[in-house]
């Protein structure tokens, strides 16, 4: 079987199953991702590299339009001479949105196409309205349906689709739901799981222990889909009432989600500014490996979890795996994975005084909240572990290829 990839970061969601294909003789595969792209991998790399920006005087909501198909252009572009050369692959695994597989079914007509579908666009009801807390206007219910464009394109010309979450398939339009499946990437288990002894290094000379009180919060950016000015607030006061706690954060000072400010930074800056910390308490490690991760997880004595109605971070699974206490936020992608006293605790997004107020009594109180632990890791290694999720994934491609019609829940 001959297998292309197509991720702008890739190997990204592809990274685990990539490692489950490596060893299969008869299985050729490819990537085609952006120029820019620096990460490493196994299989041959196809690059590409829109020719140009967007035009000046565009109207607004087409500029990502645009953007897209300089995108998919692009990639078509890439892979013509990999076509004279290799033919046709049998499957192309595609992360949909940003445009580079808009023509695929053009240059590979006869190959089945397998979209990543993450996120469905919403005028109302959805992450954009909750963050504003006020209902869009016109001009942005025109941009926010027309940013769906690209990923409409890749809904008509899919053969099957694949979203992580139960919670992200549902905001796709009706009509589209039938033909994708829920399956997440999954979670190495085996890797992040509990264990002690751990020494963290915070600062030169400094390491935290599973000794210390320790909260900690993980995301891509510091943004407001995240939480992290509910978060700040939430730290400031809790600094206050608990002397000896150490917060520690990691993610880069950048907007990863939403809108960017001018500055190109994240929101750390400005909510340095506006709260008083104890920054001696307060460790900003930037990104770290995975290494890292897992053992501020297996020390954390509650790590918090914000997020607006939108994607589901992978840490906030892999917290769970390692056994930290989940303080999430009470919106509907945490809900799918964490009920409330049960196997984590959730607080309202915007009311930082229960945040607090919860963090405080996992603290105080640890005892009471060991099983939330424990059960936490059972619900992943149970529905979320890697070595289960990645034989399913193999037989919805395989499905699809042999001319089957893949189960919606592998």
């Amino acid at each position: 079987m001959k297998i292309l990839f197509s991720h702008n970061n890739f190997p990204a969601q592809y990274h685990r199953l990539l490692g489950y294909i490596s060893g299969m003789k008869d299985v050729r595969a490819a990537a085609v991702t952006l120029d820019g792209n620096q990460k490493e991998f196994s299989i041959p790399r196809v690059k590409f590299k829109p020719h140009r920006e967007p035009g000046k005087g565009l109207h607004p909501a087409v500029v990502g339009v645009e953007r897209a198909v300089l995108m998919g252009q692009a990639s078509y572009q890439s892979l013509i001479d990999m076509k004279k050369k290799n033919g046709s692959p049998d499957i192309i695994l595609a992360h949909s949105g940003w445009g580079a597989g808009m023509f695929f079914k053009d240059i590979f007509p006869d190959a089945k196409l397998l979209n990543y579908y993450e996120w469905y666009y919403h005028c109302h009801g959805g992450d954009g309205e909750f963050l504003e807390r006020r209902r869009y206007d016109a001009n942005a219910e025109i941009r926010i349906r027309m940013k769906n464009t690209p990923i409409l394109h890749d809904l008509a010309a899919q053969d099957w689709g694949q979203s992580p979450t139960h919670f992200q398939k549902s905001r796709f339009p009706d009509i589209f739901q039938k033909n994708i499946s829920v399956l997440h990437d999954g979670v190495d288990v085996d890797y992040f799981s509990p264990g002690s002894g751990v020494k963290l290094k915070v600062a030169e000379g400094k390491y935290l222990t599973e000794d210390d009180e320790v909260v900690s919060y993980v995301a891509r950016g510091m943004e407001e889909y995240r939480g992290f000015p509910q978060f700040m607030a939430a730290v400031s006061k809790l600094q206050k009432q608990r002397p000896n706690l150490h917060v520690v954060v990691l993610g880069a000072d950048r907007i990863a989600y939403g809108t960017r400010n001018a500055s190109g930074k994240g929101l750390k800056e400005p909510m340095l500014k506006k709260f008083e910390f104890d920054h001696d308490r307060l460790h900003f490690m930037g990104l770290q490996p995975l290494e890292y991760l897992r053992d501020l997880f297996r020390i954390t004595k509650a790590h918090i979890y914000l997020t607006a109605p939108f994607v589901l971070s992978w840490s906030m699974l892999e917290a769970m795996s390692t056994g930290a206490l989940i303080v999430g936020s009470d919106t509907e992608p945490v809900r799918e994975l964490i009920r409330d006293g049960e196997n984590g605790l959730l607080v309202d997004f915007w009311k930082t005084d229960a945040l607090v107020d919860q963090v405080v009594s996992v603290l105080e109180n640890p005892g009471e909240y060991e099983h939330l632990k424990s059960s936490a890791r059972n619900r992943i290694v149970n529905h979320y572990a890697k070595d289960d999720l990645l034989p399913r994934y193999w037989r919805m491609i395989t499905d699809l290829v042999e001319g089957r019609t893949p189960s919606l829940t592998p």
